[in-house]
This record gives structure tokens, sequence and C-alpha cells, in this order.
């Protein structure tokens, strides 16, 4: 086949590719659109196996190994798969809560079977092999949600990489890489409620020192839910995020929980992030907000009307966090932790409100032990979030993961949560806002 054959062929499959991306939906309400990045070359075939591919860009669903479809000297596809149907029940049925300021309201319960996630990612290099791409196809029936997205990255050298894309902003280490490979399918109750979400940006990342990792990253907003551009504020969201893993340099494939490796000698990784945004509702007064990523301890959104005072309607703060973690593992246990400050404040209001700014603090902790090597794992974990209303939201949960290949790549999980006055909640993740009670979950997802 000759050369200029092969690049016909690639432009042709790219000119189909970039067509059908043109008929899917263009505006983005997920929690899930993230910065991606390409898999790794496929190893030779002795070392074959399902594991997935190391991810090397903050994110989340970057792709595994995939299928390589087409590489010549200027560029490259491949396609790669994630899924997750899953059965989530959260209990009681029917019930209430009161927020800060003594009101009820309907806990939104669900009971329900769903194929939750799908993601294509159609990734590989173009021009030169330091200048990477990824388009991901993502859709979340549950919300009957379609998107199209992706990121663009040039490799300079190991200190020093450049993206441009939908990317997260760094406010917890679950924001940086290790999806899928959390306890369950979605995220624990305290870095839910204090984390931030994915938007436009621009990033650097490298390693400039050994076994020191950095990211920075400027963003259009701190979460690009359902945001467009022509109700956007002209005010950036900046982030940054630390790690360092001083024993082996690495802390397993993805940073996941999990140890899989079953590491010999003790692998540890300590890390910073810090977020600062100046964040707009998105929408005209009289009108639900756009901006729905951050909720008060009590549940309710900080800027629909009436979250801090009857009649009043915040229309413009400033969101600052700062969070610490920290995560060990060694001969299959894995323990993870974070702790998380954040401050609310310099807040525009239709009106007076009782405080100047609101500070929450609180943790999540889990750990997990392979009792069956590369086969079954059981895990536990918990959060409790110390809050400017006092009401001290908290929950436990446990559950056990069953890998049938001996492979990270499909996962059987069993989940059970109890929850006390939830201070976050979506259809994504397990939580509803003001929810008391257990929640249970059965599900099953692949990554290819």
């Amino acid at each position: 086949m000759s050369p200029h054959f092969r690049r016909r062929c690639l432009a042709t499959l790219l000119a189909l590719l970039a067509g059908a991306l043109a008929l899917l939906p263009l505006r983005a309400m997920a929690q899930d659109d993230a910065a991606v990045t390409p898999p790794a070359d496929t190893p030779p075939v002795d070392d074959q196996d399902l594991e997935p591919a190391e991810n090397t860009v903050a994110g989340e669903f970057t792709p595994a190994r995939g299928f390589q479809l087409l590489k010549t000297d200027w560029g490259s596809l491949n396609i790669s798969l994630y899924g997750l149907v899953r059965y989530v029940n959260q209990l009681p049925g029917n019930q209430i809560f009161i927020d800060h300021l003594g009101r009820e309201h309907e806990v939104k319960t669900r009971n329900d079977i769903n194929w939750h996630r799908t993601m294509i990612w159609f990734s590989g290099f173009a021009l030169h092999p330091r200048l990477s791409y990824t388009v991901t196809v993502w859709s979340l029936p549950t919300t009957q949600q379609t998107l199209a997205f992706g990121n663009l990255q040039f490799k300079f050298n190991k200190a020093l990489t450049l993206g441009a894309g939908i990317g997260p902003t760094l406010t917890s280490r679950s924001m940086q890489g290790s999806h899928p490979f959390w306890a369950s399918s979605d995220r624990q109750m305290g870095e839910e409620f204090f984390r931030g979400g994915f938007s436009s940006a621009v990033w650097l990342k490298g390693e400039p020192l050994s076994r020191f990792f950095y990211t920075v990253s400027v963003n259009t907003n701190l979460s690009q839910l359902g945001i467009t551009a022509t109700n956007d504020s002209r005010d950036l969201a900046y982030s940054a995020s630390i790690s360092w893993m001083p024993t082996t340099g690495e802390f397993g494939l993805r940073g996941g929980l999990a140890d899989f490796e079953e590491h010999p000698r003790v692998a540890t990784r300590f890390g910073i992030s810090a977020a600062h945004a100046r964040e707009d509702r998105a929408n005209q007064l009289g009108s639900p907000p756009n901006e729905t990523q951050i909720r008060l301890s009590d549940g309710l959104l900080a800027f629909e009307e009436g979250a801090l005072a009857d009649g009043v309607t915040v229309q413009k703060l400033n969101y600052q966090v700062l969070a610490f973690d920290v995560g060990a593992k060694y001969r299959g246990f894995t323990f993870q932790g974070e702790y998380f400050f954040r401050r609310l404040s310099n807040f525009l209001a239709t009106g007076p409100l009782p405080q100047d700014f609101i500070f929450d603090q609180g943790f999540f902790a889990q750990a997990m032990y392979m009792v069956v090597p590369k086969y079954v794992g059981v895990y536990s974990s918990g959060s409790l979030v110390f809050d400017e209303f006092d009401r001290r939201p908290w929950e436990l949960s446990g559950g056990v993961s069953v890998f049938p290949m001996a492979a990270r790549s499909w996962r059987l999980n069993l989940h059970f949560i109890y929850v006390q006055r939830s201070p976050t909640g979506s259809s994504f993740g397990f939580y509803t806002a003001g929810q008391t009670g257990p929640t249970l979950s059965v599900g099953t997802d692949i990554l290819l």
C-alpha cells in the first residue's frame, strides 16, 4: 500500500468522523465531560492483556488501549470504548428535608435501571508524534444527553505538555485521571460536594523533578454545565495541583483505588489542589440558574432564588477551594483520603444576605483490600462535612468489586451507602440533595 493511498484513506476516515460529530448536539450539561488523552502504543502480542492504558492527563474517561485502525508517518486513528449499566435505589422513597432556613423540600429519590454512560474515543497523533488529539462522543441516557468534545496536546518534553480543550478545574484528586478506577462507578459524597467541574481550558502539565508532578489550568468557568458562550460571564477560573510520589514514583495504573499491582514496597502519594473562580448564575433573574455545580451544605443550589434569604437571589460569588490528599498502597491494600476547605464569598445579590461568606470544610477516606488478588476487592469509605450551618452531613459506604477477567477493564460492583442529610445531588452520581437513608447500587462497567 503506497504512502499516498494511506494518506488518502486516513483523510477520508477523519472527514467522515468530522461529519458524524457535526450532527451531535453541542450543548454540554454533563458532569463527566473531561480532558482525555490518546492511548499508548499497543504492546507486543506476548504482553497483551485487558489492562487499560495509563491516563497521562488530568481528567476523566481517558481511553484505554482500544483498537488501532490506522497509523501512518503523519497521523493515526484509534477507537476506544467505555460503558456502564447499573441499578440504583435511594431509600426511603418518600421523604422531605428541612433547609438551613427552616423550609421544607421534597427529596427526589430514584429507583431505576439504566444504561448510564457511553463513551467513544477517537484519538491518535496528527502531523507530528508529539501533537496528539482526542475527540470524544459522550452519551448519558439517564438524562437523554449526547455530547462531542475533545482536546489537543503538544508534548515538548517530560517537564512540559501544553493542552487545550475540555478539561477539569483541579479541585480534587479524583478530577485528575483515576476514573473509572474508583471504589464504585461514581465519587464519594465529600469529594462530590466540594469539587468543581469541567469546562473549556488551557493547561500545562509535566514532571519537572523526579516523582514530582504538576498541572496548572485556566478554564472558562468552574463548570460548563449547560452554560453556553452567550450566557457565560467574562470571569475565568484558575486552578493548580501538585503531587509527589516519594517511595516508588507511581501509584498504580491511573492512581486508582485497587492495588492490582500487589505492591511489594509501600507506594505513597501526597498532593495539594487549589482553585479560584468568580462564578455567575448564567441566566436571567426569575429563571432557574444554569450554574448548578455549587451547592450549599443543605443541598440547595447556591444560585437558586431564596437559597440564602427569602426572595433574594445570588447573581455572582467567589468560589475558592483548597484540598490536601494522601494515599498508600501495599500488598493488595489501598488507602486514600482527602481534606477540603471551601469558601464562598463576595456575594452579588438582589437583596441583603445574613452572612458575608460561607466557610465549609470536610473530608472523605476510603480503603480497599484485594481479598483475591486481581479478582475480588472489598472496600469501605466515609465522608463528613463541617459546615457553616451546623448540619454535619455524613455518610458511610462499602461494597465489593469482582473482576472476572483478572483485569480492571471489566468490573461487577455491589455498592451500599448510608447518608445523613446529603449536601450534594445529581442525576450523574449516587446522591440526591437532602436524602437521609440507604442507597443500593448494582452495576457493571467495561473499558476497552
